[in-house]
């Protein structure tokens, strides 16, 4: 059977942007080869732990919402957007559960800057820079990034025939400080601004956990892009792999 992937429902309050902006994440976690599981905001701890216990792999999506400023220890600036706390509670019991049992993770854009918070890091609640990072939804190569050497992204851009990233761009927040056990593995080079993080392997206990954040939407241009289709197949593939391994662990066909 196909990995299953948890994604929650981008936003708890808006149904309109949820409907235009989740059957991409899906249709992407299909075409890479898996079964989309989407986690409906609001379900009772107790439910979304059985729906958990059934996944390989989390995705955490984007959002119109911000995360709340007093997450990591800010007075909320004027720029900075409503935060949403139904989907902040999701994504910590989904976080959790893949941190405790080394299940894969991406995230994507606010997916990103939660994954950032919940391991320590901080914010800058609204980037005043000379690119533009938020340039809309239809611009497929909004910026170059430039991905760290060694690390997954380099991997995966490897795999590809395009010799450099370029990504579209939809956010007016990113990473100030990178959280615990984060690495930064891709910046925007014009202006510094962190476009992907992720997990470092040399502190874990479990070097093999693919832990990957970036800034940009690779569900929106992986049709168009080789190198969104390769980071969707990373993951897809780092859920199989996890999920063989279970099977070996628990005996299981």
């Amino acid at each position: 059977m196909p990995p299953r992937i948890a994604i929650p429902e981008p936003t708890s309050d808006d149904p309109e942007y949820n409907a235009r902006s989740l059957p991409q994440y899906i249709a992407a976690v299909k075409a890479a080869g898996a079964e989309p599981v989407v986690v409906p905001l609001g379900e009772a701890q107790e439910r979304v732990a059985k729906l958990l216990a059934s996944v390989q792999g989390i995705l955490l999506p984007g959002s119109l919402h911000d995360v709340d400023p007093a997450r990591y220890g800010e007075a909320r600036a004027p720029e900075c957007a409503d935060d949403d706390p139904v989907r902040a509670a999701a994504d910590e019991l989904l976080l959790q559960d893949a941190f405790d049992n080394h299940k894969p993770v991406l995230t994507i854009c606010h997916g990103t800057q939660t994954l950032n918070v919940w391991c320590g890091g901080s914010l800058i609640q609204d980037l005043k820079t000379p690119v533009n990072h938020q340039p809309g939804r239809e611009v497929v190569q909004a910026h170059p990034a430039r991905i760290e050497p060694h690390s997954r992204l380099s991997g995966i851009l490897a795999q590809t025939e395009e010799p450099n990233a370029h990504v579209n761009s939809s956010h007016h927040q990113a990473i100030r400080e990178a959280g615990k056990n984060l690495r930064v593995t891709a910046i925007s080079p014009n202006d510094g601004v962190v476009e992907a993080v992720e997990l470092d392997p040399p502190n874990l206990a479990t070097p093999d956990h693919f832990v990957v954040g970036v800034q940009w939407h690779p569900e929106r241009t992986y049709a168009q892009s080789e190198f969104s289709r390769a980071i969707f197949a990373a993951f897809i593939g780092a859920a199989e792999k996890w999920q063989n391994k279970e099977k070996s662990r628990t005996g299981t066909a």
